[in-house]
């Protein structure tokens, strides 16, 4: 080994300067290097977090940080906390909850034996009283036939004719499925995310034969049956002031002139006035921008969406101004947190563990971000107009001071951190998340349509993919009836059961103003 030493000490160069120049060539290998292990380390432990951690965007708790320099001085913190994830519900209180007071009672009378109703002094015992308690109980479904009978009339004079009955206009012609069948499959596969070969066995333990292929048959009927509702959703949407957009990927096995391994994407749409909101889905085999071109053909308003390169072209439209969403700008700054607090722990290890930690730049971006979700939680209850001026009067302060300190702090980090990454993103896209102050009308994320989508990702999980692309665009279809009775605070089966019994009665329907579903003739 000292031999080697004294080897490699010969090959060094004899003059100070060019020690120099070799020194200075190390030391930035040994930088470059160090950046290197720690982009690693912070792409393992994201990871690592992603694949294990809790999937919850609640962020460590950095209250106590509002009183840094970087921070506005004299801020009042959020009514809750400033690191509590905006689309966390409150918990319901501990304990059993009653059971609803609507529901019918079933009373079970329970009395003591006569021996026993005698006192030991030898006197008669009176009731006093009773006590109650409550079991929830429940009836297994049952399944009926309805039978039509349509009355038959001749005329025993000239036998020239019969007349009988029409029957009541059916959702599916010369089938056996009820609105009510329908109803039930439809909800337990989009709803409940039970795939139509579990429901199959569950028919069959009732004593029904139904085969999946059957129940599809019917599910690709019941999408055209409701085209032209969804045509008149389409029109309601577009008439709204914004659309927020996402999408997920799906797979369709038997798609014309691609290999059954290709992705495609189900994207979802959420719009329309505030008190009937509509939620659309839509199948299409690419995530390109022109299935975002399609979809917002003919929109006038607010676009707001994440910041996927597929809606950039739609978004600098003159009919349309492009909307960003503070939830995906603070899921990075969640990132960058996690990383920050990892590198502090190792280093914090065998030091006062009560000693007060000084905020990273994580911590300070979280806060700024918290006290713009506490604003919008002021407004929650207000009117756009009302809701408009306390972002004037509150917000465009907080945006300003993030503004200034992001221009002071993006030419400090590296670009490929997750600090550096959380800044980048802020930069980018900060126009567009400053829109939202705009208008009262607006959201300041994206979350409702991720909301909407959940469901879908969820029954993926269970079905896995699509057979062909008719029983995607059909799923599209469906999901989109029953995530607008949600939205507008409707039970999926009574909605869906009433679709389906009056839509094939309420005919002619009038055309859609607009044209991107593709059905034939004048219903796209």
């Amino acid at each position: 080994m000292a031999a080697m030493t004294e080897q490699a000490a010969e090959q060094l160069p004899d003059d100070v300067n060019a020690l120099k120049t070799l020194l200075l060539q190390q030391q930035t290998q040994l930088q470059q290097k160090q950046q290197r292990i720690r982009l690693l380390e912070e792409q393992i432990l994201l990871m690592r977090d992603k694949r294990f951690a809790s999937s919850s965007e609640q962020a460590s708790n950095q209250l106590g940080f509002f009183d840094e320099a970087e921070v506005e001085a004299d801020a009042e913190p959020p009514e809750a906390p400033a690191t509590q994830s905006p689309t966390l519900s409150r918990k319901k209180a501990p304990g059993r909850q009653r059971l609803p007071a609507d529901l019918p009672r079933v009373r079970r009378e329970h009395d003591l034996p006569e021996a026993e109703k005698t006192c030991d002094c030898g006197c008669q015992m009176r009731e006093i009283g009773e006590d109650t308690s409550e079991q929830l109980d429940i009836i297994p479904a049952k399944i009926r036939v309805i039978q039509h009978a349509r009355k038959k009339y001749a005329c025993k004079a000239c036998e020239c004719g019969v007349k009988i009955a029409p029957l009541p206009a059916q959702p599916l012609p010369r089938s056996n499925a009820s609105p009510g069948l329908l109803a039930q499959i439809t909800v337990a596969k989009y709803q409940d995310a039970l795939p139509l070969a579990r429901q199959e066995q569950i028919f069959h333990r009732i004593g029904v034969d139904l085969p999946r292929n059957t129940l599809a048959s019917w599910i690709l009927r019941c999408n055209q049956l409701v085209q032209p509702l969804l045509n008149l959703l389409e029109d309601s949407l577009q008439d709204g002031p914004c659309i927020q957009c996402d999408e997920t990927p799906v797979q369709a096995l038997k798609e014309p002139d691609r290999p059954p391994g290709s992705q495609s994407y189900m994207w979802v749409r959420l719009g329309g006035r505030p008190d009937a909101p509509v939620v659309l889905y839509d199948y299409h085999p690419s995530r390109s921008g022109e299935a975002a071109n399609t979809l917002l053909s003919g929109f006038n308003g607010y676009l707001q969406t994440d910041d996927y390169a597929g809606y950039h072209a739609v978004g600098t439209e003159k009919a349309i101004t492009h909307l960003g969403c503070w939830a995906h700008a603070r899921r990075k700054f969640i990132d960058a947190q996690k990383v920050a607090n990892s590198n502090k722990n190792k280093k914090s290890k065998g030091k006062d563990k009560n000693k007060q930690k000084r905020p990273n730049k994580a911590d300070i971006a979280l806060n700024y971000i918290g006290h713009l979700y506490g604003i919008e939680r002021k407004s929650k209850d207000l009117s756009p107009e009302e809701r408009h001026q306390l972002r004037q009067d509150q917000s465009l302060p907080v945006l300003e001071k993030l503004r200034a300190w992001l221009d002071k702090e993006l030419p400090k980090a590296l670009p490929k951190t997750a600090l550096g990454k959380a800044l980048s993103y802020l930069q980018k896209n900060w126009e567009k998340l400053c829109v939202y102050a705009e208008d009262g009308r607006l959201n300041i994320d994206n979350n409702k349509a991720e909301n909407a989508i959940r469901p879908f990702v969820i029954g993926r999980k269970n079905w896995l993919f699509s057979d062909t692309a008719k029983g995607a665009t059909a799923s599209a279809a469906l999901y989109s009836l029953i995530e607008t009775a949600k939205a507008n605070d409707l039970e999926p089966y009574d909605y869906l059961r009433r679709v389906y019994t009056e839509l094939p009665q309420r005919t002619p329907w009038r055309p859609s103003r607009h044209c991107c579903r593709g059905m034939p003739g004048k219903w796209r």
